[in-house]
């Protein structure tokens, strides 16, 4: 099926509207960075390197390390931003730019964010690298889409929202589980992590400055919540 000009704007570049990469420019391996300034810094690891693209705050780089292809794309910050680029980068991969009919062979890429974060248990030392065997999206994002049960962990999501006494006023949680494959490259050398991914940086991650919060023990029942051998470890924005 043919997606519509209104839905997928492609430039006349025939680039992706946002981030401005051509089809050809994406490499199988992505890491995403929200700091348009740590693109450079990643791609200072990286040979042979194609191109620089810069369109607001998303910057991007294609290059090689270890003979390896890989794209290092900024986010800026953000969960409104983390569509565009997700949604981006799948059109790049799977769709054909010129029928504008999705590929009959899916492509699937090896996407790693890296960033900054704030740690909600007291245990973790600054400076800890974190990896987030879940994200537990505080945003509503995921509402938006179609199946978004089919990848959350509605049994963990239910525990969360009984033990934190969710507003209703808020979007509905949801809990999605790292790929499996990174999981294992990543364990041995970092915290084990399930990250809110929160809409602010303010309220909806427990400070007040001025106005008062909506969930006052928020913070508490995060840092008390277990599921298993689970907790919520740290807070960050994408």
């Amino acid at each position: 099926m043919r997606i519509a000009e209104s839905e997928l704007i492609i430039n006349d570049d025939g680039s992706a509207f946002h981030i401005h990469l051509k089809p050809e420019e994406l490499a199988d391996i992505v890491i995403l960075v929200g700091d348009p300034g740590r693109v450079d810094m990643v791609a200072g690891f990286l040979t042979d390197i194609e191109f620089r693209h810069q369109s607001r705050e998303f910057v991007s780089t294609t290059g090689k390390y270890n003979g390896k292809r890989i794209t290092v794309l900024s986010t800026g910050i953000g969960t409104d931003n983390i569509d565009i680029v997700m949604t981006e980068l799948d059109a790049l991969a799977n769709v054909d730019f010129t029928t504008r009919e999705p590929k009959k062979e899916h492509r699937t890429l090896t996407i790693l964010r890296i960033g900054t974060c704030g740690a909600v248990q007291a245990d973790i030392p600054l400076g800890s690298a974190i990896f987030s065997h879940y994200s537990v999206g505080c945003d509503g994002l995921m509402n938006w889409y179609a199946n978004r049960d089919e990848v959350s962990n509605l049994e963990m999501e239910e525990a969360f929202k009984k033990h934190t006494h969710w507003n209703e006023n808020l979007p509905s949680p949801y809990f999605v589980k790292a790929s499996e494959k990174l999981i294992k490259k990543f364990e041995e050398c970092s915290v084990k992590g399930m990250t809110i991914s929160a809409s602010g940086f303010y309220g909806p991650q427990g400070r007040v400055v001025r106005q008062g919060l909506a969930m006052p023990d928020m913070l508490k029942d995060f840092e008390s919540f277990r599921f298993g051998d689970y907790r919520i470890t740290n807070f960050e924005m994408e």
